[in-house]
């Protein structure tokens, strides 16, 4: 659907994200990466993630992550991470992030969500507020 980052939030990169190599420890960008998805919902949707997750009882649980580490960060970068929606299906979303410094790719992540009930833990389709809040924000054509 789109390319270009829809959400971007800017992360310093601190010691707690390190490790003793002085670079970060990759599973701390999939730590990132959640932070920047719930932001994502709350700040960029306008529907705040601990009432779709506590109230709602909505998950959104990671049914496929890939990633590709392309350059390392240290402690002190201040590094740029963009969200953008690859493809909307019924119970599905395909999100694509990239993390950069300075123009240059650190880290690439493509993951696809799928909306469940927390109930029962079984899919359910996107909710109806969810799915045009993400509309809204897409380009049409």
């Amino acid at each position: 659907m789109n390319s270009h980052p829809l959400f971007e939030k800017p992360i310093r990169i601190r010691f707690s994200h390190c490790d003793p190599a002085g670079i970060v420890f990759y599973p701390q960008y999939l730590i990132m990466l959640n932070g920047v998805l719930e932001d994502w919902f709350t700040e960029g949707l306008g529907i705040a993630y601990d009432d779709l997750l506590g109230v709602r009882r909505v998950g959104t649980p990671t049914l496929r992550l890939e990633c590709d580490f392309k350059a390392v960060s240290r402690m002190g970068d201040i590094v740029s991470l963009g969200l953008s929606v690859e493809r909307m299906g019924q119970s599905s979303l395909t999100l694509n992030y990239v993390c950069q410094c300075h123009n240059k790719v650190r880290f690439l992540a493509h993951q696809v969500l799928v909306f469940t009930d927390l109930n029962t833990h079984r899919s359910m389709p996107i909710p109806n507020d969810v799915r045009a809040a993400i509309a809204a924000l897409l380009p049409t054509g």
